[in-house]
């Protein structure tokens, strides 16, 4: 993990990218290095695989107007993984007004939403 977090901090210094890749590299920079700290294979093909810049301009392939956060993650995912996938969970909790008081979270209090982006995109 420590070479794919040196590698990945290198080449976000020292990168050349486009507006798109100037727009989007600390969020893509961001969630590669906690896909790198939750698998260990992962961050091996990170430290083999091409650099940050390519990836950079991999992601921002074809955007035209707009690409979601989470098709750019699976994008650069996708760059050093072929045929990797990023998943995503969103929780919604009705009451955070009330719970922000409130020394421990309830249970229950958090509704799990399961959303199929590649439906809705």
């Amino acid at each position: 993990m420590k070479q794919a977090e040196e590698k990945l901090e290198r080449e976000l210094k020292s990168g050349s990218f486009d507006r798109y890749g100037q727009v989007m590299k600390s969020g893509v920079h961001a969630a590669l290095l906690d896909f790198c700290r939750q698998d260990g294979e992962f961050a091996q093909a990170v430290v083999q695989g091409g650099s940050f810049s390519d990836c950079m301009k991999a992601v921002a392939k074809g955007v035209g107007n707009g690409i979601s956060d989470l098709e750019a993650y699976r994008r650069a995912v996708r760059f050093y993984f072929k045929g990797a996938d990023v998943r995503f969970h969103m929780t919604v909790c009705l009451t955070a007004d009330v719970d922000r008081d409130e020394p421990a979270p309830k249970k229950g209090a958090a509704k799990v939403m399961d959303l199929n982006f590649d439906e809705l995109f």
